[in-house]
């Protein structure tokens, strides 16, 4: 049985697919985002989250560490006062995240189903596709970068309902400015779903300065257009919490580009592809 690591579930999620969903969040992400807003889930390890602003420097923490520099043993956590400490971070079976999702299978099967996010949970394929085939019954949805090889992604795709998909920046060397890698897998499983028959969206963050450009949108509604399965393309607007979670982990936010500047977002170019699109 494949055990993996998860980092957070959502319960009555409303944005992670068609209805009412439980949202599981994997951890490790091959991408390094710019506006990345989910920092806890690039790595594949247990990390330490602390509020630094509300600290009172009590001392209990530091009194029962035993270790020079923080392996997330999460010994601190139960003796904070003000409950400002949490492990990002749990390892599970296939089977124990199966257990636990199907607690309230009967819910999620009548109004929506359960939604793998992350992180990039294809970054866990062989994990995720034991979890997703021991769901009978439940609508099952992936929200994924689509940064990965081929193979893992159709394997994956076939065993879902439903697929989200971003495609953050159709150029390539922009691709790799911002995220860190160029987007060939990306566009190669975008095509797959394209001439697919599996209900899909398309996600736009749309970031100051970086995608939000006429030029942007067009290439990638060219692209899009013709795929019977998308449903629409939705654009999640950048916003400046971004970075709130950077400091509980000790790192810096230091984004590439503007955040300040304001976003432009051209949804008539995707209508004259006649592909819906919504604003989230």
């Amino acid at each position: 049985m494949e055990k993996g690591i998860i980092f957070d579930r959502k319960e009555f999620a409303v944005f992670d697919g068609p209805g009412i969903r439980q949202t599981v969040f994997l951890k490790g992400c091959p991408l390094r985002c710019s506006w990345c807003h989910n920092p806890e889930g690039l790595c594949m390890q247990p990390q330490l989250m602390v509020s630094h602003a509300s600290c009172t420097h009590c001392g209990r923490c530091a009194a029962v560490c035993t270790h020079e520099k923080c392996v997330a043993c999460g010994a601190c956590v139960p003796v904070c006062p003000l409950g400002l400490r949490k492990i990002a971070g749990e390892f599970l079976t296939s089977g124990e995240l199966a257990r636990r999702i199907l607690a309230d299978a009967g819910y999620y099967s009548r109004y929506g189903g359960i939604t793998f996010s992350g992180g990039e949970p294809l970054m866990q394929a062989d994990f995720l596709a034991e979890v997703l085939e021991m769901l009978p019954g439940l609508h099952k949805a992936v929200e994924t970068s689509g940064y990965c090889e081929p193979d893992v992604f159709r394997r994956i795709v076939g065993l879902l309902d439903y697929v989200i998909m971003d495609i953050k920046l159709f150029d390539g060397e922009k691709h790799r400015r911002y995220t860190g890698a160029d987007n060939r897998r990306i566009l190669e499983n975008a095509e797959y779903l394209c001439g697919g028959r599996k209900p899909f969206l398309i996600r736009i963050p749309v970031i100051p300065g970086v995608n939000d450009d006429e030029e942007n949108f067009r290439s990638t509604a060219a692209f899009l257009a013709g795929a019977e399965a998308l449903e629409r393309v939705e654009f999640l607007p950048y916003h400046q919490t971004a970075g709130a979670k950077y400091g509980m982990l000790g790192l810096e936010y230091r984004p590439d580009f503007d955040a300040d500047a304001g976003i432009r977002i051209c949804r008539s170019v995707f209508s004259e592809y006649g592909i819906p699109t919504e604003v989230l």
